[in-house]
């Protein structure tokens, strides 16, 4: 079966009060924008195949700027419309010619939903057109009449609150969409009310409190503080990387992601990029998750000549996998040369966007061995890094 994602980027966020400041979507959470959480569990699910975000006419550069290179089933970004319903479809539109087995609309807006949420929706499909995430209603329900005072008391027995991500039967809910388009009929509020208007078989499977929508300032603060919730919550984990690699004949060097111009090249089974390794093992070590050698094993000809980049967004693709975030990464390589001072931010850069990560998050500094050692006779270079991680309890 194939599962393709639409996440649904392209609201204002009125109602987030972040008036003249980047929509929700785009706002930073501890260290990562808001989308980048929400598309983060999809990514790392083995179900899912690809991932289209569909995002507002006038959001490119800021989604350009989100740091979501080291998602691999991520697609281009699509353009979406007036409404929700039109972005929804145009997005669905887009999926046309990949024509998946089953599509899953999940709100950027919604940065804690989990691969269990994932998987109970995934499963519901096998017997129904739809299912979605939602919750059983906990508080007692009033309607209001004039002057905000009570009219009645609604029973909550059997009402649920929806969530997403919701999933369909491609076909079905593309026509479903298209017909509602074509109708004219009022706005839906989410593609379950289409798929039910349409006649869709559409299933409740059990969502999480905690996957809920960021809709006002409020929900901003509390998302801040679900992220900071230090040792209540997440238990930090530090992990630590060392590798090296001989110089050979070559004409440049790869260290940190970046091609540096050099006078010798570094003999390895891949790029030889040594700082990229040690951070791998890192990572690897904070999760207590094998080495870089255990699962990229050099006697594997898949890996020969390989961008080591590879190997690191697998290690961060491990930590989401867990429900965990990367603290920060504190990167140091020893050589005599080249020079590394010119390309510091370079590679501070492209390490971030391997990991998902604001800039900050990263460090990369430089030293040599006062000529001692293999380094200080300019033989090769070696590398060392720190990885801390929070995983939840």
């Amino acid at each position: 079966m194939t599962a393709a994602v639409l996440i649904v980027a392209a609201g204002r966020g009125a109602r987030a009060g972040r008036d003249g400041q980047a929509p929700k979507q785009f706002a930073l959470l501890a260290g990562r924008t808001v989308l980048a959480r929400a598309i983060a569990p999809f990514d790392a699910c083995p179900a899912i195949t690809s991932i289209t975000v569909v995002i507002h006419p006038d959001d490119h550069e800021l989604y350009a700027a989100s740091n979501l290179g080291h998602f691999t089933k991520l697609t281009p970004p699509v353009t979406g419309g007036a409404t929700r319903q039109d972005s929804v479809r145009l997005g669905l539109e887009a999926l046309d010619a990949a024509a998946p087995d089953v599509v899953l609309i999940h709100d950027a807006a919604r940065p804690f939903v989990t691969q269990d949420i994932i998987a109970r929706v995934l499963a519901a499909l096998a017997d129904n057109d739809g299912a979605l995430a939602a919750v059983p209603l906990a508080d007692t329900l009033k309607r209001e009449r004039d002057a905000a005072l009570v009219d009645t008391t609604i029973p909550r027995g059997g009402l649920w609150k929806a969530q997403t991500p919701q999933g369909f039967r491609f076909s079905a809910i593309q026509a479903a969409h298209q017909t509602a388009a074509n109708a004219g009929t009022p706005v839906f509020t989410d593609d379950a009310s289409i798929a039910e208007w349409a006649g869709l078989s559409v299933a409740l499977v059990h969502g999480a409190e905690r996957n809920f929508k960021l809709t006002t300032s409020e929900d901003m603060a509390m998302a801040e503080a679900l992220l900071g919730a230090g040792p209540l919550g997440w238990e930090p984990r530090t992990g630590t990387g060392f590798d090296v690699h001989a110089f050979t004949a070559g004409d440049h060097v790869w260290l940190g992601g970046i091609r540096i111009p050099h006078d010798q090249g570094l003999d390895a089974h891949s790029d030889g990029d040594a700082p990229l390794h040690a951070l791998t093992d890192a990572l690897l070590g904070a999760l207590g998750d094998g080495d870089i050698g255990q699962h990229f094993p050099p006697s594997d000809p898949a890996w020969k000549g390989a961008r080591s980049r590879i190997f690191v967004e697998d290690a961060a693709r491990r930590v989401a996998a867990r429900g965990g975030r990367i603290a920060n990464v504190d990167v140091t390589i020893l050589c005599e040369a080249p020079r590394i001072g010119p390309h510091r931010d370079a590679i501070r850069a492209e390490i971030a966007d391997m990991l998902g990560l604001d800039i900050g998050r990263v460090a990369v500094k430089a030293t040599t061995t006062e000529r001692l050692g293999f380094t200080g006779r300019k033989e090769g270079i070696a590398a060392l890094a720190t990885a801390t991680l929070l995983l939840p309890f």
